[in-house]
């Protein structure tokens, strides 16, 4: 429910942005955008993320006191960076807090490889976790090095954008959506399915290899030598291998699947998969020069595919899994609602970036249609969050 009312927060900020464009509103548009961006990456995705490895892994461990001291540590950072980032940017107080953030994220990580059961260690759904929160502590590279470029090089420096880059590239390829592969395998080891070790390990090491090598794709902006092209684009075509591979174990296993989950998980997991194809193969499109130089100079494009990520594949899948394991509830209605606004939000971003790059006019009241659905999305998450309210009221009373 915590990790639900973040995502609603972040979904509200987005709406915020949105009427900046709208109505003449006195703030600064860069402080409302990482508040967005910290509040929907920290407190929606990572929070529900290390909830449910706590739950699947630790719960019956005996820690509970340990997780708990570390999860409202968590909280806390989370708490002010919301009422830090708004008013000042990266500032001293927003800088504490995200400072803060990383050292409990180091906590979470620390706490929980030492704590997992002995039974847990040598399967195939923990390989992925525990290499997915090491990403987690690569990522944080970027956020550390942002302070002795800021003061040395500047914010205009190309390092500046190199290590924001870093850090989302190793956050959501990385740590993410590995970790969600790792949770998907968690649930089919559950259910004694039998995963072939040449079908894991070909999946283990193309995904890896793929993650550190596409991370060449986020400095083409540079315009470097052609060897970055190659490697990023070895990279992609290495995470789409992997992706290929682990379809194929899917199929493998699709019996049990279909017995596992519900028909409306079955179809949340169906829409994953469609986004993540999509993602992989914009990335390959990406490792070419002349789409590289057009979604690096049309921030559009870039936005579109980091909402293409964030919203679909990384959300759509905490929804599948925070529902499987029963600890939000995601009724139908509020899913359609939020999936048709973040199909009409993507279609606006891309069209905007679409105008610009083929020298078009924007239709009438491009803004506002934006802002509507932006409102939609948030209506869709407002209603999964109300739902689980009265669930937990009810279960309460």
């Amino acid at each position: 429910m915590i990790s639900l009312a973040f995502f609603l927060l972040a979904a509200a900020l987005g709406v915020f942005l949105r009427f900046l464009y709208v109505f003449d509103i006195s703030v600064d548009y860069r402080y409302i955008v990482h508040t967005h961006s910290h509040i929907a990456l920290l407190g929606w995705v990572y929070i529900g993320l290390t909830t449910l490895l706590y739950k699947l892994y630790l719960r019956k461990s005996n820690v509970g006191k340990g997780y708990r001291n570390i999860f409202w540590f968590t909280q806390f950072t989370l708490l002010g960076m919301l009422f830090s980032f708004p008013f000042q940017g990266y500032a001293l107080f927003s800088i504490t807090f995200s400072t803060l953030f990383l050292f409990a994220s180091y906590g979470f990580t620390w706490f929980f490889i030492k704590n997992v059961p002995e039974k847990f260690k040598n399967t195939k759904s923990y390989k992925c976790i525990k290499i997915s929160l090491w990403y987690m502590i690569i990522s944080s590279i970027g956020p550390w090095a942002l302070g002795a470029i800021m003061s040395t090089l500047g914010a205009d420096s190309i390092w500046y954008r190199l290590a924001i880059y870093f850090y989302l590239h190793f956050q959501y390829n990385g740590w993410m959506i590995l970790a969600l592969f790792g949770l998907l395998i968690f649930i089919l080891e559950d259910q004694k399915v039998s995963i072939s070790n040449s079908d894991f390990n070909g999946f283990f090491w193309a995904i890896n290899l793929g993650i550190v090598l596409s991370f060449f794709l986020s400095v083409l902006w540079t315009k470097p030598a052609s060897i970055y092209y190659i490697l990023g684009g070895i990279g992609s075509l290495l995470q789409g291998i992997a992706f290929l591979i682990f379809i194929k174990l899917l199929m493998k296993s699709r019996m049990v699947l279909s017995t596992v989950f519900s028909g409306f998980q079955k179809k949340l997991l169906r829409t994953v998969g469609i986004l993540l194809l999509v993602k992989f193969l914009l990335q390959i499109a990406s490792a070419f020069p002349y789409i590289a130089n057009l979604a690096t100079t049309i921030v559009d494009f870039t936005i579109a595919y980091l909402h293409w990520t964030f919203l679909g594949v990384v959300s759509i899948s905490l929804f599948v899994f925070l529902d499987y394991f029963k600890l939000i509830k995601i009724p139908k209605k509020g899913y359609y609602i939020y999936l048709f606004g973040f199909a009409l939000t993507e279609v606006l971003i891309f069209y905007k970036g679409a105008v610009i790059w083929l020298d078009f006019i924007f239709f009438e009241h491009y803004f506002v249609a934006l802002s509507v659905a932006s409102i939609v999305v948030l209506i869709g998450i407002g209603s999964l969050f109300i739902a689980n309210l009265r669930l937990v009221t009810k279960n309460d009373n």
